[in-house]
Parts: C-alpha cells; structure tokens; sequence
C-alpha cells in the first residue's frame, strides 16, 4: 500500500508539473490537504466565472466536503434564483475497490450525491469514455461529482483520440446486445458482468444485454426501461452496499415502468452492507459467481 500511495505520488507531481509547464502556476497548484477548504475554493472559482476543477485525492475523504457539495454547490443556482451558479465547478474523485485498499481507499459513495438535486454524478468506464465524459462535465453548467474507478487506473488501456470529443452525458450505452436479461452496471464492475454475460450464453444459452449507466444523476431511464420491456429480467450491480444503493433506484424505476413485463423480480447484486474489509475484499465485492448465481436465478423463476 505504501509503496501504490508513494508511486501514485510521483505520477500525479510529474501530471502537476506538466500542467503548471503548460498553463502556469496560477491555474494548475497543490492545495492545503482540506477537503472541505478544495471544495469550497472551487465552489467559489467557479461562482466568479472560472472553469474550476477540483481533485479529491480518494471518494473515502470526501465526506469533509459533503456539505459544501450538497449544501452549497447543488443549490448555488436555486438560493440565488438563477443570478449565481457554480455550474463549470467539477469533482474529480478516484473511487472503488482496489485490491488492497480497506475501508479508506475503497468506498463507492455516489449513492450519497445522487439523493442531491442540483448536482451531476458521472462514473466512466474506459479512457476514452474517461476523456469525453469528463470535457462534458467541464463544461456543463452544472456542478458534477466526476468518479474515477481507481483500478482501472491500471488495469485499462485504450488508444485514446487527441482530438477533442464530447460523450452526452445523463446518456446510457448498450455495450452488448441481448434478448433474455438485461444487465446494469457502471464503472469496473462491467468488466464483472461482460465476463458473466459470456458465461450465461456459454452454460445456459442465455442471451444478455449489458448497458452502462454512465451518468448516475440524472440517469437515463428510457434506454434501460425499453431494455427491460424486450428482455423481462433485470439485474443491476455495483461495488457499493445493497442498501439504499443506486441499484434501488434502478429497480424502482424498472418494476413502476415496466412491471407487466417483467418475467422475474428484478435482482441486485451488489457489496454487503458492512464496512469495506481488507482481507476480505474478495469476498464482499460482487463478482462473477454472485452475479451468475443470479442470472440463474432470474432466468429459471
């Protein structure tokens, strides 16, 4: 661990000191270790009209910071009637397990920020997705928590384009198409169900459709409910707690808008509802198995 945290400090002085190379000391600089301090500076950047992009070193710490994000950030726009707004301020926060990480390195806290009205929460999957959903939420008017899977910092690799692109945000994408169940994910744990989806077809004959959520708030409920009326089953997962998770939503949504045609109950599988634990990181994230057990499930009800 100490030698990752000392590694992951080298990486990101070398991107600091690039960044100050190229735009200057005065628009790329460390800040005093204060969460709370990076949000509020950014949260007033941005209300003087500056493009402000802050960096949480790890989504665990962002607790600090929650009020000036919910309290302060997301309501900026209603309190003042529309006169002010922080809408160019974004969050940038690694989050997720890591391997090794514990309960302060591994948390997936979006579920928080999704109860926000006022603020947008963003978990790509790839680089590429990384590169055009992250100019997006620079440059939307609104506030947006920006979530990093922080494994994926090493584990994918992609030619990413020079060019400058956007990806839409509030957006979902079909990554693979089926016709029996329909898969919901974000972040690293698509990697876990397009290995699922692949088992379901091979040992079942089980056709999967897996979509990437992409944007948690405002999420896009049109392109998962017209999923769900072909396919009649439904399994959402993620890193975070099965309780009051972000799958819960998606579940609720599901069975109002399309419950006459739902074949099955739709599953969650998701991280138990204790503290993120060290060595038993394996099995309290949901992997493979857990998810296939419940492809069977929901296929055979």
């Amino acid at each position: 661990m100490a030698r990752t945290c000392h590694l992951m400090r080298i990486l990101l002085t070398c991107v600091l000191l690039l960044c100050c190379t190229c735009v200057g000391k005065d628009r790329v600089f460390n800040t005093p270790l204060s969460e709370q301090g990076i949000a509020g500076f950014g949260i007033g950047l941005a209300t003087a009209g500056a493009t402000a992009i802050a960096e949480i070193q790890f989504a665990d710490y962002v607790y600090p910071a929650f009020d000036q994000l919910v309290n302060e950030a997301a309501k900026y726009r209603y309190r003042s009637g529309n006169m002010f707004n922080c809408g160019r301020l974004t969050i940038r926060m690694p989050c997720g397990a890591v391997g090794h990480g514990a309960h302060y390195h591994s948390q997936s806290p979006e579920a928080y920020f999704a109860h926000t009205p006022g603020l947008k929460v963003v978990i790509p999957r790839s680089p590429i997705q990384t590169k055009g959903l992250l100019l997006a939420s620079i440059r939307d008017n609104n506030p947006v928590v920006f979530m990093e899977p922080k494994v994926l910092y090493r584990l994918a690799e992609e030619q990413v384009p020079v060019a400058d692109y956007e990806i839409l945000l509030s957006t979902a994408e079909v990554i693979r198409e089926g016709s029996d169940v329909t898969m919901v994910a974000w972040g690293k744990q698509l990697y876990v169900l397009h290995e699922v989806c692949d088992m379901a077809k091979d040992q079942l004959g089980v056709s999967c459709e897996l979509i990437d959520l992409r944007t948690i708030l405002p999420w896009d409920q049109d392109t998962v409910c017209k999923s769900v009326c072909k396919t009649g089953r439904l399994l959402v997962s993620h890193e975070a707690p099965l309780t009051q998770g972000f799958a819960a939503e998606v579940v609720s949504t599901v069975q109002a808008e399309c419950f006459l045609h739902l074949e099955a109950p739709a599953a969650r599988v998701c991280g138990w509802d204790t503290p993120f634990p060290h060595i038993f990181e394996p099995f309290y994230v949901p992997d493979k198995w857990r998810c296939f057990e419940a492809v069977k499930r929901i296929t055979s009800y």
